[in-house]
């Protein structure tokens, strides 16, 4: 091949050229506060999974600044849960042998597992689920690819930290690590497979594919989290292989392969009981809806589950009076503003709260 370039120019480029460099420094200095770069990329990766959850939720009904209110409580919670899953994942620095237990409070260091995080924030949402009277299930579908975007961005905190990066490598995307990173067994390799961001690029993946399958089969009750699951623990599995960080190996394999696999197959199980419990999708976010919302979710459940138009108008107009019912028991009669509810006429002459016909809630965009 003719090149224009001088060899002793091409020489020096080589190097360069054949890997993705690590940053020089991780944090930066405001006066006397340090700003790192680690935590930069998580408090966006939070912002970007905030705006994007937002306008979902906003989109299956959810009222204006839930998602921030969720936050609020997911964030730290989740926090606390990563760090817990990483040191209880990874002990030996922090119980074994000239490990000191203390850095397991050194957050900033980098180390925070994801599984925790989604534990704990998930707890920590619950509380805020509740508060604002929302169905879980719901939340759930609308915030899982927007997890995805946070996770994909959160990763590139490794690449600042110099850490989680796999075994060594000579291809052409290999990650150049400084001595003073590099694993005791690999100190005279130069470049290692970037692993992180194997994981932030197949993030990005599974987000287009969540989105196009939630279109697709208008997955919902659940089901949307659960293929998010499904989809994170397929490329995470095969990544984990790739990785030389100290972990627990349990039969032959990394701790995290193991709870891939274990949150693989319970994703599976939990599409298969949901497909066949809770067809369709719930229309609205909000737990407590009026007779005529109520007729509204049941008759676009009903629709695709396969009923036909007539079947569908029957389950909502029993919905609409099961709704009835349930606001007579809990108000003595009245409506929960206290006045008597009115709406549609049933067969019969009894009154549903049904709206008429295109009253239907419609979830803002």
């Amino acid at each position: 091949m003719t090149t224009f370039l001088p060899p002793g120019l091409l020489s020096a480029a080589a190097p360069v050229l054949a890997t993705i460099p690590s940053p020089s420094t991780g944090v930066w200095h405001l006066g006397p506060v340090p700003v790192r770069a680690y935590a930069l990329c998580i408090l966006v990766g939070v912002l970007v999974g905030v705006v994007v959850g937002e306008r979902r939720l906003r989109a299956r009904g959810g009222p204006p600044g839930a998602v921030v209110d969720i936050a609020v409580w997911a964030v730290p919670f989740g926090i606390v849960g990563a760090r817990i899953y990483h040191v209880l994942s990874s002990p030996d620095a922090y119980f074994g042998e000239g490990g000191e237990l203390v850095r397991a409070l050194y957050v900033w260091e980098g180390g925070l597992g994801i599984w925790g995080a989604i534990a704990g924030g998930f707890v920590g949402a619950l509380v805020a689920i509740r508060q604002l009277g929302l169905r879980v299930a719901v939340v759930a579908d609308a915030l899982a690819p927007a997890l995805l975007l946070s996770q994909a961005i959160g990763r590139l905190g490794n690449w600042f930290n110099q850490e989680l990066f796999g075994r060594p490598t000579d291809l052409p995307w290999g990650l150049a690590i400084d001595p003073q990173n590099r694993p005791a067994e690999y100190a005279d390799a130069t470049a290692f497979h970037p692993t992180f961001l194997y994981e932030a690029l197949w993030c990005l993946v599974a987000f287009g594919l969540l989105l196009l399958l939630e279109k697709r089969f208008r997955l919902g009750h659940g089901r949307v989290f659960l293929t998010y699951v499904l989809l994170y623990v397929i490329g995470r599995g095969v990544i984990e292989t790739f990785r030389v960080d100290p972990a627990e190996i349990v039969g032959g394999l990394r701790l995290n392969v193991w709870t891939c696999v274990v949150l693989g197959l319970a994703a599976v199980l939990g599409l298969l009981v949901s497909a066949m419990r809770h067809p369709g999708r719930e229309a609205s976010a909000l737990k407590e809806t009026t007779p005529g919302e109520a007729a509204a979710a049941a008759e676009v459940e009903a629709l695709d589950a396969g009923a036909d138009p007539e079947e569908a108008a029957d389950a909502g107009e029993r919905a609409a009076l099961e709704a009835e019912d349930a606001e007579v028991t809990t108000t003595g009669g009245t409506g929960s503003t206290g006045t008597p509810t009115s709406g549609a006429t049933a067969p019969g002459g009894t009154t549903t709260g049904r709206p008429p016909a295109g009253g239907s809630h419609d979830p803002a965009p």
